[in-house]
């Protein structure tokens, strides 16, 4: 099945932006080749700039807040596994100190160096990190691997306290909905939502051998699903086929 998320506000599209490169960020560093190393300082870059954002640090910590309020209820329920609950609260504690304790904004570490200042200009220019351009960094990915993945971890680590919340953040959020299978007509899916709820993430898991792709749009009340299948010269149109999907509407 291909899993397909959709945020329902920017608070929560910043996170699965950031998760998204925080993931590949963590494959490049399982490897050891030249190329996955530079390609992993230039994810580093992408995931500080996606996390400067001066109100990701607040949005967070408020995040976190309310999850525990959220889960504090379940303390009294005597159903509940307390040393799972126990751990999920001590996570939560964990990343707001060290979110709170975090000095300037994500990143910093790489705004406090020249080089790697150059370097990031030059990574938004097509081929701008030729050897002739840059030859420090070109000596750099010529040193050995066990080198180079010492100083992306090192600069890496600076983004470890928002990695961490985003991380946890998304969990719980994802762990509120139940997915169910859905019934879908002519390619068309459509599902009112309560307003006593505040949803934040939709997930769908499509079969691949239906060979569509959904457009999504939803909002507090709505949610709206067309798919579209590839049509002539790769233009995609909107499928008549009947479809079934499983849904998953996540929000606290």
């Amino acid at each position: 099945m291909i899993l397909y998320e959709y945020p329902f506000n920017e608070r929560i599209r910043t996170y699965l932006r950031l998760e998204y490169l925080l993931l590949r960020l963590q494959e490049l560093l399982g490897r050891s080749d030249v190329i996955d190393h530079q390609y992993a300082l230039q994810t580093i870059f992408e995931a500080a700039d996606v996390a400067a954002r001066t109100d990701l640090k607040t949005d967070m910590l408020k995040d976190l807040e309310r999850q525990r309020a959220a889960l504090q209820i379940y303390k009294d329920y005597p159903d509940i596994d307390h040393s799972v609950l126990d751990r999920i609260f001590t996570r939560i504690d964990y990343c707001a100190k060290n979110l709170t304790t975090m000095a300037g904004k994500p990143g910093q570490l790489l705004d406090g160096s020249e080089w790697l200042t150059q370097i990031r200009s030059r990574m938004g220019i097509p081929g701008g990190v030729c050897n002739f351009d840059l030859p420090l960094f070109h000596h750099w990915l010529h040193r050995p691997s066990a080198t180079r993945l010492r100083d992306l971890e090192t600069w890496a680590n600076s983004l470890t306290p928002v990695a961490d919340t985003v991380f946890l953040l998304l969990k719980l959020i994802r762990d509120t909905g139940t997915a169910h299978r859905v019934a879908v007509t002519r390619g068309q899916f459509q599902q009112n939502l309560p307003p006593t709820r505040g949803f934040q993430l939709l997930r769908l898991w499509v079969d691949p051998r239906d060979d569509v792709t959904p457009e999504i749009s939803a909002n507090r009340l709505l949610v709206s699903v067309r798919f579209m299948e590839q049509g002539r010269e790769g233009k995609p149109v909107p499928t008549q086929k009947d479809l079934s999907l499983e849904v998953a509407i996540c929000g606290l």
